[in-house]
């Protein structure tokens, strides 16, 4: 089970959270694309534009299935071992779906100006298209 995950690899925030995603997973369900990435994306059909909507989660195995922004959060916790329960009770509790995406729209808008941007680009050590047996981890 594969998920491409596709954040925003000069943002701090967003790469603090690939990171500390990329330590739990450690590649058994997740592989990272920055959306800096363009040629990658483009084998996804998607925009630099697109990815002005916050992150995306794209099912390895049909590819038709994508998620972004705010559902793309909830759906990665949902995947990870006791994120469904989380979930669930999450989504049960009325208005935290809205509160949930209005939060995530506010901090993608401003998530320069709140928690930095990155000179260079984070490169997670499980890429798309490396197997994490191919020990292919890139530096930072």
């Amino acid at each position: 089970m594969v998920y491409h995950i596709i954040y925003d690899g000069n943002c701090n925030l967003c790469s603090t959270f690939t990171q500390l995603l990329a330590k739990f997973d450690q590649g058994n369900i997740f592989d990272y694309i920055p959306m800096q990435d363009n040629l990658t994306l483009q084998q996804f059909n998607i925009t630099p534009e697109d990815c002005e909507m916050g992150m995306i989660l794209i099912d390895g195995n049909n590819n038709t299935n994508r998620w972004q922004g705010s559902d793309a959060a909830e759906e990665i916790v949902n995947l990870l071992p006791l994120g469904q329960a989380f979930v669930t009770a999450y989504r049960s509790l009325p208005g935290m779906k809205w509160l949930g995406d209005k939060s995530y729209e506010q901090v993608r808008d401003n998530r320069y100006n709140w928690f930095g941007k990155r000179e260079e680009t984070y490169q997670s050590p499980y890429p798309f298209g490396c197997d994490k047996t191919d020990n292919c981890s890139v530096s930072n």
